[in-house]
């Protein structure tokens, strides 16, 4: 009988490992791609060349996220260069049997420079287990847009996330000194938690998106949207600001998030996003 270190042994020499390292800066005006190393199953695309700006994609060669696969990613854009970051498709996270997959992602925004964190849904099945960790580094002047989706299940399948963990935890910092920090923590019954009217009220999507800078003229912009398909809020202090989204489905809260992204960033979204 196979020892339990082995079976140890053979499970960590199965996991999907990928790392993604780079960074972008501005030249003549003009945004282009620096140094870049790249490991793993974890792959990073630059589709196509814009007039200022650069897009990139990145894909996950793996086909998706296990248990105990990790993925690491270093992103800074250098002073004045305009950088818009986005998934090729959605990323799904499957059951774990033991320790929960790891993604930690780390960007830095120096002075005058833009950087726009858009990837496409996360989607966790049932009784996956993510860890996420988000580190931002913002010099005085620099700008952000961030936004996350999180799906649990996906129920036009009909599938539910009923056990599991997921745990999502975002710092910013700006000019060296934190200025937000928040963590996200759904573990066991996440079904029935998801179910309470304070958490989801039923709600199987939430999304949040962080729009630096954003004040209150923002705030008003896209309180003028009116009616959302789910429920969505967004308030501003300390010069930036923070949407929040629920919804009973993916669809509306996709759709929720374009209408406040299109009110709040004056970047054109990818085209990923839009097909």
């Amino acid at each position: 009988m196979r020892s339990e270190a082995s079976s140890a042994s053979i499970f960590a020499a199965n996991r999907a490992r990928g790392a993604v390292t780079f960074d972008v800066r501005s030249i003549d005006g003009v945004t282009r791609r620096g140094s870049l190393h790249e490991s793993g199953s974890l792959r990073v695309r630059f589709p196509s060349p814009e007039d200022e700006g650069l897009s990139a994609v990145f894909v996950n060669t793996a086909g998706g996220v296990a248990g105990g696969d990790r993925f690491d990613i270093e992103i800074a854009a250098r002073e004045g260069a305009r950088l818009t970051l986005t998934t090729a498709a959605a990323e799904k996270i499957y059951r774990a049997t033991g320790q929960a997959a790891e993604l930690n992602i780390a960007l830095q925004v120096a002075h005058g420079a833009h950087l726009s964190w858009l990837p496409q849904e996360t989607i966790l099945f049932d009784q996956a287990r993510m860890s996420r960790r988000i580190d931002i580094d913002l010099a005085e002047g620099a700008s952000l847009l961030l936004c996350e989706i999180v799906v649990f299940g996906r129920l036009a399948m009909g599938e539910r996330m009923e056990r599991g963990a997921f745990v999502d935890r975002w710092r910013v910092r700006r000019g060296g000194s934190l200025v937000f920090a928040e963590t996200v923590r759904l573990e066991g019954d996440i079904g029935r938690k998801l179910g309470q009217v304070a958490i989801a009220k039923a709600g199987v999507a939430i999304g949040a998106a962080l729009i630096v800078p954003g004040d209150e003229a923002l705030v008003e912009r896209v309180r003028e949207i009116g009616s959302f398909g789910g429920e969505a809020a967004i308030s501003a202090w300390n010069g930036f600001a923070m949407a929040r989204f629920c919804a009973q489905d993916a669809a509306r809260l996709r759709a929720d998030m374009l209408a406040v992204l299109g009110r709040a960033s004056l970047t054109p979204l990818p085209r990923l996003w839009l097909n």
